[in-house]
């Protein structure tokens, strides 16, 4: 049962990064600020909760990273990432479209889904 509950949580997840990238790349201009005045404060308190959860003990350990028998000490992995991609990504100059990597997403992709949200904007 953990499993499928599991696995329906990823996939919930991953569709709803496809539907906010494929309207980050594809939204007229309304549309867009519409989406990321309702999006930017759900993302950013995401990542405060996520933070928040990774901030390091006493010891300088991660206590979520951290197991019994090992130790993570700060930065972890999250912390890590979180610096790439809001901090070291947003300074660095952006590839043309055509020469960036396809995002790592499962296959399916929810471009139906986008597309009534875009019309409901």
């Amino acid at each position: 049962m953990d499993e499928i509950l599991g696995q329906v949580l990823r996939n919930a997840v991953w569709e709803r990064l496809d539907l906010l990238t494929e309207l980050a790349n594809e939204a007229d201009a309304p549309s867009l600020l519409s989406v990321a005045r309702s999006e930017l404060p759900r993302l950013t308190e995401g990542w405060r909760a996520l933070l928040a959860a990774h901030e390091p003990d006493d010891k300088g350990n991660c206590p979520e990273c951290s197991g019994r028998w090992r130790q993570q000490k700060s930065p972890c992995s999250v912390w890590r990432a979180a610096y790439e991609h809001l901090v070291a990504g947003g300074l660095a100059p952006r590839p043309a479209r055509h020469l960036r990597s396809a995002p790592v997403t499962p296959p399916v992709t929810r471009s139906r889904r986008a597309a009534a949200v875009l019309r409901a904007h």
